[in-house]
C-alpha cells in the first residue's frame, strides 16, 4: 500500500484513514472522527480491515491531545479488534499490534461499569514476547520497530519501547539507512520512535531527518502521520 492507493479498496480505505488522521492531528480538533470524515463505519467491511491496518493510530490524536476519542472512532477500532484477532501463527508484530490496539483501547475508552469490554480485558491477552528484538540486527530491528510504530507514543510502557529505548543508536543507524535507501516509510516510523524515547546521537539531526522524510515521502500520509506524530512528541518534550 503505497503511492497506489486507488489499486484496491483496501489501499484506498488505508489511505482515507491515515489522511484523515493526519488532518486531525494538524487541526488538533478532538470532536472530530477520523473514521467519520473517511466514510467509514463499524459496518464497513473494508474499513474495518483498513482500520485493522492503521491500528492504534486511528486514536492518535486523542492519544497526543490528551483528549476523549470520538465514540464512532472508538466503535470501528473495537470492531477491528473483535473481526481480525492475529492466528496462532502471526508474526510477532502482529501480535504486538494487535496487543497495543486492546491496550490503547482499554486506556482511552474503558468500558461502562458492567460492561463486557473490548476483547483481552486486562489477563486476558497479555504482553507478547519481544526477546527476539534484543538479538535482531539492526537493519531488522529498524525494520521492526517501524512497522510497530503505533507504539511509539507517550505513558505507553511495552517491551518494545524498552527495547527501542535501549538501542537508540542503531535506530538512528537504520533511520540513516532508511533515508538512502529511500525507504520513506520506514524512516517515518524510525524517526517516530527515536522522537519518543530520545538518545539518538546529535549528528543524527533527526528534525531536519524528519522534514527531509516527509518532503520525499509526503504522497504517503502514513509518511506524514509518522513525521506528525514525531513532530508532536518533540514539541512536548523538548530535548
Amino acid at each position: 500500500m503505497d503511492q497506489t492507493h486507488a489499486s484496491s479498496p483496501l489501499a484506498g480505505a488505508v489511505h482515507d484513514l491515515a489522511t484523515e488522521v493526519v488532518l486531525a492531528l494538524r487541526s488538533g480538533d478532538h470532536l472530530a472522527t477520523v473514521c467519520g470524515a473517511a466514510g467509514i463505519d463499524e459496518e464497513n467491511r473494508t474499513g474495518i480491515a483498513a482500520a485493522r491496518v492503521i491500528g492504534a493510530d486511528l486514536l492518535l490524536p486523542s492519544v497526543l491531545y490528551g483528549r476523549h476519542p470520538h465514540p464512532g472512532d472508538v466503535a470501528v477500532l473495537d470492531r477491528a479488534v473483535r473481526e481480525f484477532p492475529p492466528k496462532p501463527d502471526a508474526p510477532a508484530a502482529t501480535a504486538w499490534s494487535h496487543w497495543h490496539m486492546i491496550s490503547t483501547l482499554q486506556r482511552m475508552a474503558p468500558p461502562a461499569p458492567g460492561a463486557s469490554g473490548v476483547p483481552g480485558a486486562p489477563g486476558a491477552y497479555a504482553e507478547p514476547d519481544a526477546a527476539w528484538l534484543e538479538e535482531a540486527p539492526w537493519q531488522a530491528f529498524t525494520h521492526q520497530l517501524s512497522v510497530l510504530a503505533p507504539l511509539a507514543v507517550p505513558a505507553a510502557p511495552s517491551a518494545v519501547r524498552r527495547a527501542a529505548a535501549n538501542r537508540a543508536v542503531d535506530l538512528a543507524r537504520g533511520f540513516v539507512r532508511a533515508v538512502r535507501r529511500r525507504d520513506w516509510l520506514q524512516a517515518a516510523g524510525a524517526g517516530r520512535w527515536l522522537a519518543a524515547i530520545g538518545g539518538e546521537p546529535a549528528t543524527l539531526g533527526l528534525e531536519r531527518g524528519l522534514e527531509f522524510v516527509e518532503l520525499m515521502g509526503g504522497h504517503d500520509p502514513r509518511v506524514t502521520l509518522h513525521v506528525r506524530a514525531a513532530r508532536l512528541m518533540a514539541e512536548a518534550n523538548p530535548r
